[in-house]
């Protein structure tokens, strides 16, 4: 919002005066971080009871008489916005200030932090307490409160239906114990370990939204239930598919427990490392071909949003160069791009129960956050941001990439790390020959990060020239003999000694392009030979067989 726009909104605020959804407060620069989460969480509880779509916390009005005082609280940008990783991070399920606005008012400065309301079925707690207002006052969140939030979704929320022939026998033990920890790490800030890992087996899962006043749910038996328990869920089926496509062929079926079965699908992925040059430089960076988090997220995401009612199965595609995930149901609440800057917070969940379960046992990070930090991943290791086909309006399937598309993007990020996401997101869709506003594409010209006529834009010439004469150069240039005797006695250094064998393992690599194999395997003699006259290696084994050491 602009300065007008604002104070237009405070003066609307001020009118209105206190009531369930706004509340002033004059607040100094150590005004109480626990207060004002205490003050998030009546006011998102009381935004959702009420149908508004956000309430207000203003620092900055004098209470006594309703006019603008001023706030030093949080002066500095960087720290004031620090506060909503704080309250994301007590806020159960984790959700933060939408917004944090600062209006230059004539009489002060004035904070206007914009609430999101709860989730529909979800209500919020702060360091697992629920607040609530009366009027003016903040107070705890009653149980007539609770219960209305939380029936907002109970009767069409396929998550939250109980199961009334299964007991807590049906839980997989190891799963349960795994639960008990991931709980206790999530909460850590609450509860000791050692708390957690005391309760009787209903307390706990009660207390982690798991069950429903001790009664078994399907959020139980998909995420804790023994492999032979999927019947209780029938004909709804408990299955994740993994699936090898390419030059081999394989398949794995995985089925309840969901919070084992993730990792264990995961694990059958082949996550090699890859080796990617950056422009002018001897030594590659080398990452893994995903990112174990992000793999995670993806398919966590598939789990929490299913649509089970349709009766399919979770899929997981594994090509050579990327994987593809597959899950039913249409995308829920807006579209995949609202979420890459990270702004967006989701106000409906399909189902909430069994998303409330899985942040609470650290399945789901951040809700609203995933997609966001799996584009941010991808950026980091210089690979294509993830796609989302929605073209089936019925399915979600969304595309990690494990390679690289366009080399010319992929050393573009790696020159330049700092680039903001936004500008990562459509640099990603002209690699891809993907449409992009006429607004982005001045702005990538101006910056001179593409090149063009429209449609056929393509990631600037002087960076492709630089990326290709200069990684040629690299691959073919001559190094001095002692940038390879450095990395030997380096080795000798470390190891101790080296055969011949290893020492042709350690250099053969890294020698120019231009030279033969011949010519590389008498260099390395060669420079075997020097060392030794100089006195700075040894050979301890045979003629025919030589073991190289550094001279004492």
């Amino acid at each position: 919002m602009d300065h007008a726009a604002l104070s237009t909104l405070l003066d609307e605020l001020i009118a209105t005066w206190e009531n369930e959804v706004i509340e002033f407060k004059q607040a100094g620069n150590d005004y109480d971080t626990d207060k004002i989460g205490e003050y998030f969480s009546a006011l998102s509880n009381e935004a959702n009871l009420r149908g508004v779509d956000r309430a207000w916390l203003v620092f900055g009005v004098n209470n006594k008489t309703r006019t603008v005082a001023g706030t030093d609280y949080r002066p500095q940008p960087e720290r004031l916005q620090s506060l909503k990783n704080q309250i994301a991070d007590d806020t159960e399920p984790s959700i933060t200030l939408r917004n944090i606005h600062v209006l230059q008012h004539d009489a002060g400065r004035v904070v206007l932090m914009e609430v999101p309301p709860a989730p529909r079925g979800m209500p919020i707690a702060w360091k697992g307490h629920y607040y609530a207002r009366a009027g003016e006052s903040r107070t705890s969140l009653g149980l007539d409160k609770l219960d209305e939030i939380r029936a907002q979704t109970a009767q069409n929320d396929w998550s939250a239906q109980v199961v009334p022939q299964a007991t807590l026998d049906d839980l997989d033990p190891a799963a349960v114990q795994k639960a008990r920890e991931a709980f206790a790490l999530k909460h850590a800030n609450r509860f000791a370990s050692s708390e957690v890992m005391a309760w009787p087996l209903a307390t706990f899962l009660d207390r982690a939204r798991i069950t429903q006043n001790g009664k078994i749910t399907r959020t139980a038996i998909l995420l804790l239930g023994r492999a032979e328990s999927a019947h209780h869920l029938s004909p709804h089926p408990v299955q994740l598919t993994w699936k090898l496509d390419g030059p081999e062929r394989a398949y794995e079926h995985f089925g309840a427990p969901f919070l084992l079965s993730t990792t264990a699908l995961y694990q059958k992925i082949r996550n090699i490392q890859l080796r990617l040059l950056p422009t002018g430089q001897l030594v590659p960076h080398e990452i893994a071909k995903y990112d174990q988090k992000m793999v995670l997220e993806a398919l966590h995401n598939c789990v929490a949003h299913q649509d089970y009612a349709r009766h399919g199965r979770i899929v997981v595609i594994e090509k050579p160069d990327r994987l593809i995930f597959e899950n039913e149901g249409g995308f829920f609440d807006g579209q995949p791009d609202d979420y890459s800057l990270g702004e967006k917070l989701p106000r409906r969940y399909r189902n909430a129960f069994l998303v409330e379960a899985m942040s609470g046992l650290n399945m789901i990070d951040k809700m609203g956050y995933g997609i966001h930090d799996m584009h941010l991943s991808q950026a980091k290791r210089y690979l294509p941001m993830p796609d989302y086909d929605l073209s089936d309006p019925t399915a979600v399937r969304v595309t990690i990439y494990g390679g690289v598309v366009d080399p010319t993007y992929t050393q573009l990020l790696m020159l330049n790390s700092s680039l903001p996401l936004v500008d990562v997101l459509a640099l990603d869709r002209v690699q891809k020959k993907l449409s992009l506003p006429d607004e982005v594409i001045a702005r990538l010209k101006r910056s001179g990060l593409i090149e063009g006529r429209k449609p056929n834009f393509h990631v600037s010439a002087a960076v492709a020239k630089a990326t290709t004469s200069q990684a040629e150069y690299i691959r073919t240039r001559a190094q001095d003999d002692e940038f390879y005797a450095k990395l030997l006695t380096d080795y000798l250094s470390k190891f101790g000694q080296a055969t011949r064998a290893e020492i042709n393992q350690l250099l053969l690599g890294k020698l120019s392009d231009a030279l033969t194999e011949e010519q590389k395997d008498d260099k390395v003699g060669n420079l075997l030979t020097k060392l030794r006259r100089r006195g700075r290696i040894r050979n301890t084994g045979s003629r025919g067989s030589p073991v190289w050491q550094l001279a004492e």
